[in-house]
């Protein structure tokens, strides 16, 4: 199991999915023009001011609601590739569950959009891209890799049962 490079891919995935869950994806801004220029990021577990010197001010805490859809997402996808290890044995499904993980990694952006979309039309909150929204793009890719390699063992186990 170990032996097989895209057991290590999906190793790859499970451990950079369960740092996606606790690092921030995204930053809102309020804009410059505001009385209190406010910083918030946004994760996988809800939204987070993080705003130096704050304390002095008494402002309306600002709540992004029903981020379980990005929650959900971000615990799916290091779940599904941990399944996808212990599926060796059974080539053709660990293939599908891959692509179905590959559309997940893109869904996660789509989810992350709604997200941004809502701030920016409820809040008028400007918003920037942090390093770790990039991970779902590795793990995209990561689940790619491996669905050539198991698709390439598969092609490799028939046509040593067509030599039999």
């Amino acid at each position: 199991m170990i032996q097989r490079i895209q057991t290590l891919f999906l190793l790859l995935i499970v451990c950079l999915g369960t740092a996606l869950f606790f690092a921030p994806v995204l930053e809102f801004v309020t804009p410059v023009d505001a009385a209190v220029q406010r910083i918030f990021e946004l994760s996988a577990v809800g939204l987070d001011e993080v705003t130096p010197d704050i304390d002095y001010i008494v402002v309306e805490p600002l709540t992004l609601n029903g981020v379980w859809g990005l929650t959900l997402t971000t615990l799916l996808i290091p779940f599904l590739a941990l399944v996808d290890i212990f599926l060796y044995r059974r080539r053709i499904l660990q293939a599908r569950l891959n692509i179905f993980l590959a559309i997940l990694c893109l869904g996660y952006y789509g989810i992350l959009f709604i997200y941004v979309w809502f701030a920016k039309m409820n809040f008028g909150l400007e918003w920037h891209l942090i390093f770790w929204s990039c991970i779902p793009l590795i793990c995209f890719v990561l689940t790619l890799a491996a669905t050539r390699r198991i698709l390439k063992d598969e092609a490799l186990v028939r046509a040593a049962d067509r030599l039999r």
